[in-house]
């Protein structure tokens, strides 16, 4: 079970708790079943399209086989279903109770009148330091599983620093965007190590903010020009023909323009025209400070969690 963000992509996808019915009627002829394979039968039985059943999450997983295998570890706190072992599911004598007295759906209101499941949500709430009244998990009107929630709020939180970082950038001066771009792109991959970026500016310059050597020679080099504009100053056509012209002179591998604004739609066109070489990268002001963000650039780790889940392997000899 893995994380997701919030998006509109998800919202036609069923919320986990209406996996539950369904996985209880997948189970209900007796039979022993993997989890992929309640995956499929619910699937089927709720008639999701190849869109809602190939979604994905950020860690790669399907936000499908993340939201059924939740619905299944509650169903297992309420003892309406056992595992006998690692991956396997039966529903148990409270799990076909349900499965009749429910065959259009349920949701944790109903999970709440056992005291099992009740036990279940008061450790959840009590090892997670909540107050007396707060909140368990997900509620009934919630689509999200807890790591979808948690990782919401993280996305949150990522994309407010993402638009702080380029505020403070536009803030800063010049030579200070010209050097932050070349650490990042140092930090993607690019050349290698600090060494292989060099910082141009002045006379001479070609019209460069910096450079990156792609090898010990130089002999493929990367060229980098930085606008420290205003969010409403778009970067048009013109200034990126005109960057092209200046890798033409340079003799470059390639060209990365980097804005703390954006790029025109006829400036986007040109730069992804086929036929442009050598090949230009925009990034605009949104893209940089997200990439700023993933590769730790002008951020700080304030403080990590902590996710587990039961080692199934530990449980294989019992």
């Amino acid at each position: 079970m893995r994380d997701t963000p919030t998006d509109a992509a998800a919202d036609d996808l069923p919320r986990f708790h209406d996996f539950f019915a369904p996985a209880l009627a997948a189970l209900a002829p007796g039979e022993t079943m993997q989890t992929r394979d309640i995956i499929a039968e619910v699937s089927d039985r709720l008639g999701l399209t190849p869109e809602q059943r190939n979604q994905v999450i950020p860690s790669g997983q399907r936000r499908l086989d993340n939201r059924v295998t939740w619905a299944l570890s509650y169903l297992f706190h309420a003892e309406a279903v056992r595992k006998p072992r690692r991956g396997l599911f039966e529903i148990t004598e409270r799990g076909r109770k349900l499965a009749q007295v429910h065959p259009d759906g349920f949701g944790l209101d109903v999970l709440r009148h056992f005291e099992e499941f009740r036990a279940f949500q008061a450790r959840s709430k009590g090892s997670a330091g909540a107050q007396a009244n707060g909140p368990t998990g997900p509620d009934d009107t919630s689509d999200q599983t807890p790591f979808e929630q948690i990782s919401a709020a993280v996305e949150q939180l990522d994309a407010d620093v993402a638009i702080e970082l380029v505020q403070r950038l536009h803030a800063a001066p010049p030579e200070f965007l010209e050097k932050a771009v070349l650490r990042l792109l140092v930090a993607m991959g690019y050349g290698g190590s600090d060494e292989a970026a060099v910082h141009l500016g002045g006379p001479g310059d070609g019209g460069f903010d910096g450079v990156i050597n792609q090898d010990p020679l130089g002999i493929g080099r990367i060229y980098i020009q930085a606008k420290r504009y205003k969010a409403d100053n778009a970067i048009g056509r013109p200034d990126v023909q005109a960057f092209l012209g200046a890798l033409h002179h340079a003799g470059a591998a390639g060209g990365v323009f980097i804005t703390t604004s954006r790029f025109t739609p006829d400036a986007v066109a040109f730069a992804f025209a086929r036929s442009i070489t050598p090949r230009v990268i925009l990034i605009d002001g949104p893209r940089l400070g997200r990439l700023m963000v993933t590769h730790g650039i002008g951020v700080q780790e304030r403080q990590t969690f902590r996710v587990v889940e039961t080692d199934e392997d530990f449980f294989e000899t019992a």
